[in-house]
């Protein structure tokens, strides 16, 4: 029989998410388990397990922060020279997110993977322990950050929740890579990226308010390929000039975005009044890609290659 020292060791990062949840007498989940009570349920596997217990939070309440704090506790497990992968089980509301932060703060190289559940462990067809033995497995593949997650396994660049109630939730908006961008190592801190979403007619009272508060940067949940009115241009144009970044990305999910339109607000109006443009990210990941870009002390132009 083989005995654990041989085995290969994997690292274990819980952080809640619905596949460490249960529900309440009213019906409620919540983040409950830890990630040993998680491992303790598996069956066999061939490789030795490390729960390491960092977090017990719903993902949708994450901050900044919260996700440096997970991309620390991987860079530490990644430097142990016994640790041969790591999986970090997270919430889906913003696994992407968290997911995009590592890959692109430590570009590791050792497989990191990301998983968790879309319904809870006391359901009665709970994903999360089918999730957790896929990750376990694909923590022994190739290098980089994945999601492994409904039988699927995708890289982070690109990806996003696309069902709420459905095993298999995760895609990729596209197949393109992050390309050359600089290494961007510094913590993301907690500045202030609001994220503006928009919708036919919309006025800027939103997009102003972000301006008032000193939001360090913007993006625009824009319409189609990132499209808005003459009035969110006019606002991105004042923003621009109070020295705050505004990405434009998209509502839509899938395919490229190109800054094709005008009309006074379309995708090359925005550019004009001083928007980048997201040509793959959604705006989720593009806050994270811009929130890193910034700790990084990265230029405008830097920016907007990153995001080209």
């Amino acid at each position: 029989m083989t005995s654990p020292q041989n085995l290969p060791l994997i690292s274990v990062i819980a952080t809640g998410g619905t596949i460490a949840s249960r529900k309440d007498a009213a019906g409620a989940a919540s983040p409950s388990l830890t990630g040993q009570d998680l491992l303790d349920i598996l069956p066999p596997l061939p490789v030795h397990l490390r729960a390491v217990e960092l977090l017990a939070m719903d993902s949708s309440c994450l901050t900044l922060r919260d996700m440096q704090r997970i991309s620390d506790a991987v860079a530490a497990e990644l430097a142990d020279p016994h640790v041969a992968g790591v999986v970090v089980l997270h919430g889906t509301d913003a696994m992407e997110e968290s997911a995009l932060l590592v890959q692109l703060q430590l570009a590791p190289e050792k497989p990191v993977i990301f998983t968790g559940a879309q319904f809870s462990a006391d359901s009665d067809a709970p994903d999360g322990p089918g999730n957790l033995a896929d990750a376990i497995r694909e923590a022994l593949g190739p290098k980089g950050v994945q999601l492994a997650f409904g039988g699927r396994r995708l890289p982070a660049w690109g990806l996003y929740k696309a069902a709420s109630d459905q095993a298999d939730a995760f895609r990729r908006a596209t197949q393109s890579e992050a390309g050359d961008l600089p290494p961007l190592p510094a913590p993301v801190g907690d500045r202030r990226i609001d994220l503006v979403a928009l919708h036919p007619g919309a006025d800027a009272l939103h997009l102003l308010a972000s301006i008032e508060a000193e939001a360090a940067g913007i993006i625009l949940v824009a319409l189609g390929s990132g499209n808005a009115t003459p009035t969110i241009a006019e606002a991105v144009a004042k923003a621009v000039a109070a020295g705050i970044p505004v990405v434009t990305s998209s509502r839509v999910p899938e395919g490229r975005l190109a800054p094709a339109y005008g009309g006074g607000g379309g995708g090359h109006d925005l550019m004009r009044a001083g928007a980048i443009h997201s040509t793959w990210l959604r705006p989720g990941q593009a806050r994270i890609l811009l929130a890193l870009l910034l700790a990084n002390g990265c230029s405008r132009d830097q920016i907007a290659r990153a995001f080209s």
